[in-house]
């Protein structure tokens, strides 16, 4: 079976040149698959996982704009509806330079289990475009949004394809496509878009869900250990919002947070991060890191380095894909890091999770540790098809509730076929199965 999951992989590259990020995904899931695929032979006579690795459809488009000088731009837009076997395609829009078809079809491969692990009824999806809104005006930004949402409009609805935000699309950026789509389609249909404002449709704990949703799994990986974050020391990477509600939900939790970073560098604040202050430079004021340590005395900032640098407990890796090499895990392991748990999509290299494993170090894989966002885009949804508003402490409950179910879910799998821990492989059977089932029942499609 190994020889026939490797000429699945083979067959992938081979179909999807150039797409480095992609083969990763793939190659990641296919290596937790041999066992099932031992077990269940008919997954291999179907063809399934050749299946599920295929995205249902593949969308290209030009996205031409004008800026505040006058001065027309041309971007590349994508939308990449990977699976719809368990609900209409969910997950996110990407705005950023680095946006290109093999980095969406990643995004959208994880998101198909991802979504999966969480339980509701949402298929697999994602998007973007290679456009950076950093330094552009509202304007300008809003322009982009319009002249995208133009395209991208005639592939969505609330039964079909439902975006979120992502990197770069924060609530500025979904408020401008929704309206573009109210515009442009005269309906009002909430449940097209998630990540909304609260006026007009959008969930209480929106925001805060991927960051909360981390926190609350590498709880869940402390307590089957026998410990807890209460008094641990945590280094988290990134000052986006997984980041920053990551930083939040584990000092609530009582732990002590040292790091945060962005591209330029990193911030150590020995006495723990001041959430006010940190709040107050990314989200009010949308400065650099490095402000931060100029307000409080106790902190310092390191330009360039690593954050994984900084000894901690638990490593809580929520900037970007591939930010945590191998390097950088030797140092964690030697400086006596217990628990790694990804904050962003597949910020692990694979080089660095051999090291973790060979360790022993636990590790909580992106599509369950991360999946707190995409659930309370769920949560969204069901409020927008009742015409419903829940409040905000009973969304964080059920969000509270759904992490631990993941995390139950991957532990239970993981044992069942004879890895017990290894989240990984429980993380990617257990998605894996739930969406084959549904492949299967819907026929050849």
């Amino acid at each position: 079976m190994r020889d026939r999951v490797e000429q699945i992989y083979d067959d992938v590259v081979g179909r999807n040149p150039a797409q480095p990020e992609f083969h990763q995904a793939v190659r990641e899931v296919l290596d937790s698959l041999t066992v099932v695929l031992d077990r269940h032979p008919e997954y291999t006579a179907r063809k399934t996982v050749e299946r599920i690795c295929e995205p249902e459809r593949q969308l290209i488009f030009r996205v031409p704009w004008q800026d505040d000088r006058g001065e027309v731009h041309i971007n590349r837009g994508f939308r990449v509806e990977f699976s719809s076997a368990l609900g209409p395609y969910k997950g996110g829009l990407r705005f950023h330079p680095s946006v290109n078809l093999g980095v969406v079809k990643f995004l959208g491969f994880e998101q198909i289990f991802k979504n999966a692990l969480t339980g509701m009824p949402i298929g697999g999806g994602k998007g973007g475009a290679d456009f950076d809104p950093k330094g552009r005006s509202d304007a300008e930004v809003m322009r982009f949004c319009q002249s995208f949402m133009t395209e991208l409009y005639r592939h969505l609805g609330e039964h079909t394809d439902v975006p979120a935000g992502d990197v770069g699309v924060g609530g500025r950026e979904i408020g401008f496509l929704f309206g573009q789509y109210k515009r442009i389609t005269n309906r009002f249909e909430a449940g097209v878009l998630t990540g909304k404002g609260l006026s007009y449709g959008g969930a209480q704990v929106r925001t805060e869900a991927t960051g909360y949703g981390a926190a609350y799994f590498a709880a869940e990986m402390l307590r089957a250990r026998g410990s807890s974050l209460d008094g641990r020391t945590v280094s988290v990477s990134g000052s986006g919002n997984v980041a920053v509600y990551a930083v939040e939900k584990v000092q609530q939790l009582g732990g002590r947070v040292l790091t945060v970073s962005d591209s330029g560098g990193y911030v150590v604040d020995e006495r723990g991060i001041d959430l006010e202050v940190l709040k107050q430079v990314k989200e009010v004021e949308r400065a650099r890191i490095s402000e931060y340590a100029e307000r409080v005395p106790s902190a310092r900032y390191v330009a360039g380095g690593c954050v994984w640098d900084v000894p901690c407990e638990v490593a809580i890796p929520s900037a970007s894909q591939n930010e945590l090499p191998e390097e950088a895990a030797t140092t964690l392991v030697r400086n006596g890091c217990r628990v790694v748990v990804e904050g962003a999509n597949m910020p692990t290299t694979p080089g660095a999770l051999r090291v973790l494993r060979e360790a022993g170090v636990g590790f909580g894989p992106g599509k369950a540790a991360n999946a707190g966002g995409v659930a309370t885009s769920a949560l969204e949804m069901q409020q927008n098809a009742s015409r419903d508003r829940w409040t905000f402490e009973h969304t964080e409950a059920r969000v509270e509730e759904i992490m631990r179910a993941i995390h139950e879910r991957c532990q239970a799998t993981s044992e069942e076929y004879g890895r017990p821990g290894d989240l990984v492989l429980g993380a990617n059977v257990a998605g894996f199965l739930r969406v084959a089932e549904a492949v299967h029942a819907h026929g050849l499609v």
